[in-house]
């Protein structure tokens, strides 16, 4: 595949996305699916978080286009003054997929970017092809304390004192000096870290803040899709999760597994709250066998308004 780093303006704002375009041999194999492959990120994080996944991909010679978007408020997009709720998030990617050329997409979600795939597909359902859900936000109140903690008073100048350049110059001496002595850190380790440490830069740290509070309060996650879930059952799903998840418990994916007849339960065992940094490789055959396996949904307004129709019957 060949990788372009690109940005666009979206109603004034920049947007940096990654575009990955399969070799002209290997296109040829997803010709009857025009589902473009939508990447997205967790909260804090930005495309970056893809990268592994996407060198395994084109080992395999990925037959698919795929979109890797820096959410706004994230990684090299823009970081404004306004609205960073699901809805919104969800609004911009489908922006970016008409900008493009692009009517429908298969969303792959990871943390916050699996509840802002699950609120495309509310939003618009006549673009999702596929669901695939990475140790997913919006499917239960249970979230770590550390979340839960941003809604209270003062959190952005706390976070001012705990993470900034100063700090983060500390940490990665510090981890240096690790590595000379023999030390590793594992690939999720090492994930964390970057979302960590991405919020020493003040417009990210500020756009966290905000992003935090639109879906969680002290109670946990307000934001859910449990009600909706039924709304999704015609577009194949994949759910992954690491069993060990401390941020967004594992029973949530079994919880949304239940919800959703026919969809798929991908466990990785060792695993914590980032699978696809974990294991790359085991992520990318799961991925390229859904898709292989899976025909993605092509819905109209109108099948969507009778399934409505038939839920309040």
């Amino acid at each position: 595949m060949t990788l372009i780093a690109r940005d666009v303006v979206l109603h004034g704002h920049t947007i940096r996305f990654w575009e990955y375009v399969p070799e002209p041999a290997a296109a040829g194999a997803a010709e009857l699916d025009a589902d473009v492959v939508v990447l997205l990120h967790g909260i804090a994080g930005s495309g970056r978080t893809w990268k592994p996944v996407l060198d395994e991909l084109e080992r395999r010679k990925f037959p698919r286009r795929v979109l890797v978007p820096d959410l706004l408020g994230h990684g090299e997009s823009a970081k404004p003054r306004g609205d960073y709720g699901l809805g919104s998030f969800a609004s911009g990617i489908r922006d970016l997929l008409a900008l493009e050329g692009h009517s429908h997409a298969t969303l792959v979600g990871h943390s916050l970017g699996g509840g802002v795939a699950m609120q495309f597909a509310y939003q618009f359902p006549e673009m999702t092809g596929r669901l695939v859900l990475v140790d997913s936000g919006g499917l239960g109140p249970e979230v770590t304390f550390v979340l839960r903690a941003t809604a209270l008073p003062g959190t952005k100048p706390t976070l001012a004192l705990l993470v900034n350049r100063l700090t983060h110059a500390a940490a990665r001496g510090l981890a240096s000096i690790g590595r000379a002595l023999g030390g590793r850190l594992s690939a999720e380790t090492r994930e964390l870290g970057f979302h960590l440490w991405s919020l020493a830069d003040p417009g990210r740290r500020t756009a966290f803040v905000n992003t935090a509070r639109g879906v969680i309060d002290l109670r946990g996650q307000r934001a859910t899709a449990l009600d909706r879930l039924y709304l999704a059952e015609n577009a194949p799903t994949l759910v992954v999760w690491g069993a060990k998840d401390w941020i967004i418990p594992v029973r949530h994916a079994h919880r949304a597994a239940e919800l959703m007849p026919g969809s798929r339960l991908e466990i990785f065992e060792t695993a914590r709250h980032f699978p696809h940094a974990a294991d790359p490789a085991r992520f990318a055959d799961t991925l390229t066998t859904f898709l292989a396996e899976t025909k993605p949904a092509r819905l109209k307004l109108e099948e969507v308004a009778e399934r409505l129709r038939a839920e309040i019957a």
